[in-house]
């Protein structure tokens, strides 16, 4: 649906001049063409952007009335988008850091003055993933960033959706968290990963020094026979992970337990959607929170699931308990 009000005046101006003066191509004098106009919504509220765009006048260059606009109109936005690259960021790390659902994302921009629609976040979160896949797939840049660093520390482990599906191999660079290889084969055997660690080691300019597994079975022997003489080690964890197996299954008995206490939430939200006043509002509010918090796993053994659902539904009880008190102070005796 269309925007039915129109947007409030920009609360900012910013007028953005390209950094070259002379043409790339002929070394000319750049002229100034004309001047475009922009308007982002950010996280600090509407800005309007001037941009100063230049042309080369040499009817020989090869960038004859080429326009030249301002480089760093890329950091505030996408070409043609209405919203900043800051807006997009926090829909993806609420969305893959925090593991929030769109209309929960929609709620959380709105609470910080962002004027957006639902639909919107979920264009602009399709605009996050396709930057994060252009980012990965760039490797001209991965090459450069794994020169400067020298070296590279290899972490390996496959993930399995389900029994009988795909295993999703991948294999990162510790040290600067870049992703080397990603591929999804049909079993893991020690052949298959021994293929990938070949595939890795021949395009990577920087040697190996050390790999970091699981400790399967099939990875030591790929490792020993692909890489000879390379310190290979238990990922710290899988270790703690397996340490901890104890606590890890009185923390999920927990959890579930406390699920069992607040069931029934959606009745209650169904019930409030025909009611606008404010205690219906703020009702569907603390609704939403409980929903938030049961979704909102934690990793263990580093989180645990059930502590941090109790912490959470301890602070849910303890508000509505204020809101219960400050309510009786204002009841008549």
């Amino acid at each position: 649906m269309a925007r039915r009000d129109p947007r409030p005046p920009a609360q900012r101006e910013v007028r953005l001049t390209p950094l070259r003066e002379y043409c790339v191509s002929c070394g000319q004098r750049l002229w100034v063409g004309y001047h475009a106009q922009r308007t982002l919504m950010t996280l600090r509220g509407l800005v309007h952007l001037t941009l100063v765009v230049r042309r080369c006048r040499n009817r020989e260059c090869a960038l004859y009335h080429v326009p030249y606009r301002a480089e760093e109109e890329g950091a505030w936005g996408l070409p043609h988008g209405e919203f900043g690259l800051d807006i997009i960021t926090v829909i993806g790390q609420l969305r893959y850091g925090e593991h929030r659902s769109i209309p929960e994302i929609h709620q959380r921009l709105v609470q910080r003055g962002v004027g957006i629609a639902q639909r919107t976040v979920t264009d602009l979160l399709e605009r996050y993933e396709e930057l994060v896949a252009l980012h990965l797939a760039d490797e001209q840049r991965l090459l450069e960033r794994l020169k400067q660093q020298g070296q590279v520390m290899l972490a390996i482990d496959g993930i399995q959706p389900d029994v009988g599906h795909e295993v999703l191999w991948v294999i990162r660079d510790c040290l600067s968290g870049e992703v080397l290889l990603a591929r999804a084969l049909l079993s893991s055997t020690q052949r298959d990963i021994s293929a990938l660690l070949r595939e890795v080691k021949e395009v990577l300019p920087v040697p190996i020094r050390g790999v970091i597994s699981d400790g399967q079975q099939t990875i030591r022997k790929a490792v020993a026979r692909q890489l000879p003489g390379v310190p290979h080690q238990l990922c710290q964890f899988h270790y703690l992970r397996e340490a901890a197996k104890p606590i890890f299954e009185a923390d999920r008995h927990a959890k579930a337990q406390l699920k069992q206490q607040v069931r029934g939430v959606r009745p209650i939200e169904r019930g409030l959607e025909e009611q606008e006043d404010e205690p219906s509002q703020a009702m569907r509010g603390y609704c939403l929170a409980v929903r938030s918090a049961l979704t909102d796993d934690g990793r263990p053994p580093l989180c645990a699931s059930g502590l941090k659902l109790h912490d959470r539904l301890s602070q849910i009880s303890d508000s509505l308990a204020r809101v219960e008190e400050k309510r009786g102070a204002f009841l008549p005796h």
